[in-house]
């Protein structure tokens, strides 16, 4: 499994922030990810927190554990 970090900056409605996702390098949707955050102040502070929970996913995937996806767990 190959697992990405997608960063956006959004400028909505809400004010600007950024937005991050953690999800499979083969899957063309991005709308279940592994892991998301939004509302970082920051594109460092988006990365920032999404590298931390990419290690965290990484070693579940090379233990072997499942990954569940976010509407999954829901």
């Amino acid at each position: 499994m190959n697992l990405k970090v997608r960063i956006v900056h959004c400028g909505c409605a809400g004010g600007r922030h950024w937005y991050a996702d953690i999800d499979d390098v083969d899957d063309p949707q991005p709308d279940d990810p592994f892991w998301y955050v939004d509302g970082c102040e920051s594109q460092a502070r988006a990365l920032e927190v999404a590298c931390g929970e990419l290690l965290v996913l990484s070693s579940k995937v090379y233990r072997g554990d499942y990954l569940p996806r976010v509407l999954e767990s829901v």
